[in-house]
């Protein structure tokens, strides 16, 4: 049996499954946690990495690759090593920094134009500029910027190897999925002089070498995703964790001046129109904490609840926002009446306000020529048997929840496993059927609506 690993470097955690190279049957796996917060050390990555693979969990791999978070800002210097804290994506203080390099550039059409995308706080063009502007010693010291992928890419290969993907590069805002190409212009703009960046390879591309195994170029953590649920035309992905997302493999490069959508590539050399919000399974949880219940108990207590949970309304914009780019605003429970102020319409109205928004991104998605078919519901609030009941009807579209998996860590093995054998490999993953709507829940994304676009004024 020839093996191949994926790492899934995530905002919370390491994960790294080992699998067979022809089926993609799992063989071995482990993680390891990270620190919960917006700026780490990246050191505490390759601790975790190591910590993860301890025990010979690598042994007799031939090939490997790295699926990491999108976004986050890695600063190097002359010596490769880490100049500050890595910015992750969740990290918004360069929000105001997004708005001056929209103005600048002359507005987001400009923007969408560039790079297919208009940048929010999360990108790393924003972060190169606050670094700019409130840490002009550390600015001063950079020489590299990289993702968190390269990075960890890069101690696997070697100091001073830097490289990456197209899927992850099209995330930076200094990279054009329609080009292909740097648009140095862009980061000279944020940060005022050029940095060294890294060399952008194809899906195929054999990185280096890790001791005896190949290393391919690594890719962002949705891409991954893309990868290891081996999705196809038709196919709309969202995803329930940590962030929410909504994103398709789609055959053209995208262009949405309204910001909704980013227009971003795939780890295949397709594109992956995607919609982030920063409010998803941890809306879950922190109504779960309010109530004073299990997940499992809030799940029963949103199931008991009718549809639109007697006129309450949750806009679940506990973190700020990123989709609507709203990074200042807070959560709001409209429609509290002595009727509708129950702990079965409240967890209703969680699950239903969560499921809204990415209704909403799906939506945006569609309009960029997507058509979709179906949606594959994963990540860890795709769990959730609300969720799951609630979905299809919110989403308009049939769901298929495949089976629990760590899909990022097994899209970098199936990459791994195309740089070793040089084909795309033919992984099949089991399906269950798909859910079908059976609500009408027109009245109740138009309420959400409402409180959306109250919010946006």
């Amino acid at each position: 049996m020839t093996l191949v690993a994926g790492i899934d470097s995530s905002t919370q955690s390491t994960k790294v499954l080992v699998c067979d190279a022809d089926t993609g049957q799992v063989v071995r796996s482990a993680h390891a946690p990270h620190p919960d917060a917006t700026e780490v050390d990246p050191a505490h990555w390759w601790d975790a990495f190591q910590t993860a693979t301890a025990g010979g969990l690598l042994e007799d791999v031939a090939a490997l690759s790295v699926g990491g978070q999108q976004h986050g800002l890695v600063l190097l210097d002359d010596a490769h090593e880490v100049v500050r804290p890595a910015l992750l994506w969740n990290d918004t203080r360069s929000a105001v920094a997004a708005t001056e390099l929209i103005d600048e550039l002359g507005g987001a059409q400009a923007w969408a134009d560039a790079i297919g995308s208009v940048p929010v706080a999360s990108f790393t063009v924003t972060k190169l500029r606050w670094v700019a502007e409130h840490e002009p010693s550390n600015a001063e010291r950079a020489s590299a910027v990289l993702l968190p992928h390269d990075w960890l890419t890069m101690k696997l290969l070697g100091a001073g190897v830097l490289v990456t993907d197209r899927g992850d590069a099209s995330g930076t805002g200094y990279w054009s999925p329609a080009t292909g190409e740097y648009r140095d212009d862009l980061l000279v703009r944020a940060f005022g002089r050029q940095l060294r960046t890294p060399t952008v390879l194809t899906p195929s591309a054999v990185a280096g070498s890790h001791g005896t195994a190949l290393v391919g170029p690594g890719t962002g953590d949705n891409m991954g995703a893309a990868l290891g649920l081996g999705a196809g035309p038709g196919d709309v992905i969202v995803s329930i964790g940590t962030s929410g997302t909504a994103f398709a493999v789609h055959d053209r490069a995208v262009s949405d001046p309204s910001g909704t959508v980013a227009g971003f590539c795939d780890a295949t050399g397709h594109f992956l129109p995607l919609v982030a919000t920063l409010n998803a399974a941890r809306v879950l949880s922190a109504t779960a904490q309010l109530l004073g219940v299990g997940r499992d108990e809030l799940d029963d207590l949103a199931l008991q609840a009718a549809p639109g949970a007697a006129g309450l309304v949750l806009l679940p914009y506990l973190d700020g926002e990123r989709t609507p780019n709203l990074p200042n605003a807070t959560g709001t429970l409209l429609g509290l009446t002595r009727t509708s102020m129950t702990p079965a319409n409240v967890a209703r109205a969680a699950v239903e306000g969560l499921l809204c928004g990415l209704a909403d991104a799906v939506d945006a998605v569609r309009a960029q020529g997507v058509v979709p078919t179906r949606v594959l519901l994963i990540g860890g609030g795709s769990r959730s048997a609300a969720v799951q009941a609630l979905a299809p009807s919110i989403l308009g579209l049939p769901v298929v929840v495949p089976e629990p998996a760590e899909y990022v860590a097994l899209g970098a093995a199936r990459q791994a496993a195309w740089a070793l054998r040089q084909s795309p490999p033919s992984w099949q993953l089991a399906a269950p059927a798909a859910r079908e709507p059976d609500e009408d829940a027109t009245e109740l994304r138009a309420s959400y609506a409402c409180a959306r676009d109250a919010a946006l004024t």
